[in-house]
C-alpha cells in the first residue's frame, strides 16, 4: 500500500501536459510532474517513485531520492526561515519544514543541523526535528559486548562523543578512543564496548578484545605484502605515527605485532618489521 514517506512502485494511469498520474491507492492519484517524466513511459506500465506532499498538502510522487528517509537522520542545510519554522534542503523540490517547536535553538539559513525526519502524526505531512532524543527508543535494548552497530555522532561532550546506534538509542564514544575527529551527522561503524549498570552504552570504533587484534593482524600482513615485505614502522614508531598509518592505538599495535611474532609470521629488525619467509 502507498504511504506518504515511503518508496512504492505505481501504475501510471494516464498523461496531461503537467505530468503522469499514478495509481496511488488509498491515497489516490498522484502527480509526477512534468519535469521528471522520464522518457519512453507506457501508460500501464509502473514507476518507483517516492512519495511526499506539495505546499497544499496533496500527495505528489518523485524519482529522486531524499537525502534522509523517514524515520532516520541526517545533517542538513537551513535553506529558509519563515514566521511558521525553517526549511531544509534534503534533495526535493519542496524543502522539509521543521516547525518552531521541532527546534532546540532557533535554526538560521546556511548553517547546518542534525535532524530527525519522520511523518508528523497529526498534519501527515513529513517534517524534521533537531529535538533528537524525542525520537529514540525508550524501550530495553538488547545490545551486547562486541556487537557491530552503525552510529550517527550527534554532540560531543566534555567526555567524548554521544552517538544515535542503529537510528535506536544513545551511546557514548570516549575520547581517549578516538583518534580522529568526528562532525555532528558523520555516519561511521563502531562496536559496543560496554554496558553500564545503569544502562547507559558505552561504545569504540574498534572491535573490542582479540577480535580487534585479529583483524589488525591481518591489515599488518597485507600492508607487508603490498610494500614488498619490509615496513618502516615499529615499537620505535611513536603513537601519533601509528594512528595515521592504522587508526589505532600503539598499545593495540604493539598487541597485534606480539600475535604475528608469536605465529612466525614476521621479523622485527631495527628499522621496522619484516615478513617472514
Amino acid at each position: 500500500m502507498a504511504k506518504i514517506g515511503e518508496r512504492a512502485s505505481l501504475k501510471i494511469l494516464r498523461e496531461k501536459s503537467f505530468g503522469l498520474y499514478l495509481d496511488g491507492g488509498e491515497l489516490g492519484e498522484v502527480l509526477l510532474p512534468h519535469r521528471e517524466v522520464p522518457k519512453n513511459n507506457v501508460i500501464g506500465g509502473y514507476l518507483d517513485v517516492f512519495l511526499y506532499t506539495d505546499s497544499e498538502d496533496r500527495p505528489v510522487a518523485t524519482l529522486k531520492a531524499p537525502k534522509a528517509m523517514p524515520g532516520g537522520f541526517a545533517r542538513l542545510k537551513c535553506v529558509a526561515v519563515t514566521g511558521v519554522g525553517a526549511f531544509l534542503d534534503w534533495g526535493l523540490p519542496k524543502e522539509l519544514f521543521v516547525p518552531f517547536r521541532e527546534q532546540k535553538a532557533r535554526m538560521e539559513p546556511g548553517k547546518t543541523y542534525l535532524v530527525h525526519v519522520h511523518v508528523d502524526e497529526v498534519s501527515g505531512r513529513i517534517i524534521a526535528s533537531a529535538r533528537l532524543s524525542r525520537h529514540l527508543d525508550r524501550a530495553p535494548h538488547s545490545f551486547k559486548r562486541g556487537d557491530a552497530v552503525d552510529l550517527t555522532i550527534c554532540g560531543k561532550t566534555a567526555l567524548g562523543y554521544k552517538a544515535i546506534i542503529n537510528g535506536t538509542h544513545s551511546g557514548l564514544l570516549f575520547a581517549e578512543g578516538v583518534f580522529q575527529p568526528l562532525q555532528p551527522g558523520e555516519q561511521t561503524k563502531g562496536y559496543i564496548a560496554g554496558i553500564r549498570e545503569d544502562g547507559k552504552i558505552d561504545l569504540t570504533l574498534h572491535a573490542p578484545g582479540r577480535a580487534r587484534v585479529q583483524t589488525l593482524e591481518e591489515r599488518v600482513v597485507a600492508e607487508l605484502r603490498a610494500r614488498g615485505g619490509f615496513w618502516a614502522i615499529g615499537d620505535h614508531s611513536s603513537a601519533a605515527e601509528i594512528h595515521d598509518e592504522l587508526g589505532v592505538s600503539k598499545r593495540t599495535f604493539k598487541q597485534a605485532l606480539g600475535a604475528l611474532l608469536k605465529k612466525r609470521d614476521i621479523q622485527l629488525e631495527d628499522r621496522g618489521i619484516r615478513l617472514a619467509k
